[in-house]
């Protein structure tokens, strides 16, 4: 038997700039230790900012943070520009295995083409549509497990509940100018989720389509709580598209195995929220063996006074859920 632990992580915005506080060295003191106790063979990252080095993007706040760690020697991919020449610029997708990475891919609008809409509260007003795309794209690896098991493994990062930006509707970046404007704001955003929720949807699809008992996990953070509409497009029950004969797509939230007050990664204002997930086949549930959230030192950032330089860690939690083969 081999114990295998696979785990997703939003790192918060991981970067090294110059007189940026808290300091990447005061993260690193509080965030290397999470690192470790999550002790993961696959570990999805979330919010790892570039660092510029003669010109080329680097991962350098993430090496610097891996370092001294069994995770400097594992496998890595992330996200990129798209000419595949370096890593983004902000909040890329990032894996890490233990284990030989066959072949990775990203994308983007491949699955779930832009939708046109014509903002309706804009200044001046919008007289033709305009192409909706979200900023990040889908990160996707085959793996190679022991024994030959190959994993389809999936990295994403939903748009965040903040509202979309709207022409001519803000007074300055934490105020908006009227009501109707932060609504269509928030429409936009949550079209984006619900279109990146698409297109994970679609991708899975073709992968259950090549082999309907492929072991398959979508981690990361969705923005979403278990049962938010993009979270169930993903999900895909039964009970929702109401054809049995698709039962086998059905990915299955492992949160679900932990007592219902234990259940959040997040708090805002005051409230707890589940919006980091780790999603499995039903192949793979046949593996699984349970899951952890270490979320006993989470901080609320949304209450007064929570500013960064408090608490230099990250705002989310990790998510870890174990398997067995």
């Amino acid at each position: 038997m081999s114990l295998i632990r696979l785990a997703t992580f939003n790192l918060e915005n991981l970067d090294d700039q110059p007189n940026e506080k808290p300091t990447l060295a005061q993260r690193i003191a509080l965030m290397r230790p999470q690192l470790l106790r999550v002790n993961a063979e696959l570990l999805c990252l979330q919010e790892v900012n570039g660092q510029k080095e003669q010109g080329v993007n680097r991962l350098r706040a993430l090496e610097k943070l891996l370092k001294d760690t069994p995770y400097e020697a594992y496998n890595r991919v992330s996200t990129t520009t798209d000419d595949g020449s370096q890593p983004l610029d902000e909040r890329n997708l990032v894996i890490l295995s233990r284990f030989p990475i066959l072949e990775y891919q990203q994308y983007k609008n491949k699955f779930a083409p832009p939708p046109s809409y014509r903002m309706v509260t804009a200044e001046p007003p919008q007289t033709e549509a305009q192409e909706i795309t979200w900023e990040r794209p889908i990160l996707y690896a085959k793996i190679q497990l022991e024994s030959d098991r190959l994993l389809h493994l999936i990295n994403v990062h939903l748009k965040s509940k903040i509202p979309t930006n709207i022409p001519g509707q803000k007074v300055n970046d934490f105020t908006w100018k009227t009501s109707a404007g932060w609504a269509e704001g928030s429409f936009i955003s949550s079209m984006k989720r619900v279109g990146q929720a698409l297109e994970t949807r679609r991708l899975l699809d073709e992968l259950f389509a090549t082999d309907e008992d492929g072991f398959i996990a979508v981690c990361g953070d969705f923005n979403a709580d278990t049962d938010d509409v993009p979270v169930e497009a993903i999900r895909s029950d039964v009970e929702n598209i109401g054809n049995s004969k698709l039962a086998k797509r059905v990915m299955v939230p492992c949160e679900r195995t932990l007592p219902e007050p234990s259940r959040f990664s997040l708090l805002h204002q005051g409230k707890p929220q589940m919006l980091d997930h780790i999603l499995i086949s039903r192949s793979l549930l046949a593996h699984y063996k349970g899951t952890e959230i270490h979320n006993e030192l989470l901080h609320d950032e949304s209450i007064a006074f929570a500013i960064d330089e408090k608490f230099p860690e990250s705002d989310h939690a990790p998510v870890i859920a174990a398997f067995e083969f």
